[in-house]
């Protein structure tokens, strides 16, 4: 599926990350340099592989904050009917919030976050507005300042709860089960559940099955979702609710 043209800013996941990409492919390809002026030649060609090896890291890390997410979600996505109400866990500026809300025209998409920089640069809610506003979809988003352990919402809220490289941030496994138990609480029975992360989707698959959730399942979203390569690869926990 083609994304549409984005009008919003949205900024780079985990930016210091490939901010130490691009510095560690500088300082290998200056150590290359050194070594082949020194007449090193097998140094210097491992240096050079390494530099070559860390911008292609870097190169697809940065094509999967840039592009490949929104590609990939916009087809999650496209099961969407227009008139669900929508919670996103850990919104930052609005990549995934935002798709959503342009598929709800008569239904309604929140999100929630705590709103730290160190996640996503540039991460706060005057711009995840004004990223909303640049989409035509005001009127559609609420924004919401929240814990993922503690959301403020009441039981069954929301038709669909998603969720995009939010729940790893949580730092205990503990944390991490309450907002997944949260998540679950706050959707309604038959509701459905995605969650994207490169870390703990293992964990998470299980914490739904301990509460009943059977059509649940775990997926590689596939190389557009990598952060780096394939050992940052990101996975999708599927789960449907059961209906009361």
């Amino acid at each position: 599926m083609n994304v549409r043209k984005r009008h919003g800013r949205y900024g780079f996941d985990a930016p210091w990350a490939l901010a130490g990409l691009l510095f560690g492919a500088i300082v290998l390809l200056a150590l290359a340099t050194a070594s082949f002026t020194l007449d090193i030649l097998p140094a210097g060609l491992a240096f050079l592989f390494g530099a070559l090896y860390t911008l292609a890291s870097a190169a697809s890390y940065l094509y999967t904050t840039r592009r490949g997410k929104f590609a990939v979600w916009a087809e999650e996505l496209g099961r969407l009917e227009g008139g669900e109400r929508l919670l996103d866990l850990g919104c930052g500026r609005g990549a995934v919030l935002l798709l959503a809300a342009q598929r709800l025209e008569k239904g309604r998409a929140a999100g929630v976050d705590l709103w730290r920089s160190r996640d996503q640069s540039g991460n706060n809610a005057p711009v995840t507005r004004a990223n909303a506003a640049a989409e035509g979809v005001s009127e559609r988003v609420d924004l919401v300042t929240g814990d993922l352990r503690d959301l403020p919402f009441g039981d069954d809220a929301f038709d669909v709860v998603v969720s995009s490289l939010a729940v790893h941030n949580i730092a205990a496994a503990e944390g991490r089960e309450r907002a997944v138990r949260e998540a679950h609480r706050v959707l309604r029975p038959g509701g459905l559940m995605l969650i994207a992360d490169f870390q703990h989707t293992p964990a998470y698959e299980s914490t739904l099955r301990e509460l009943g959730v059977v059509d649940v399942r775990r997926r590689d979203a596939g190389w557009r979702f990598w952060y780096g390569g394939p050992w940052f690869r990101t996975e999708i926990v599927e789960a449907r609710k059961p209906a009361s």
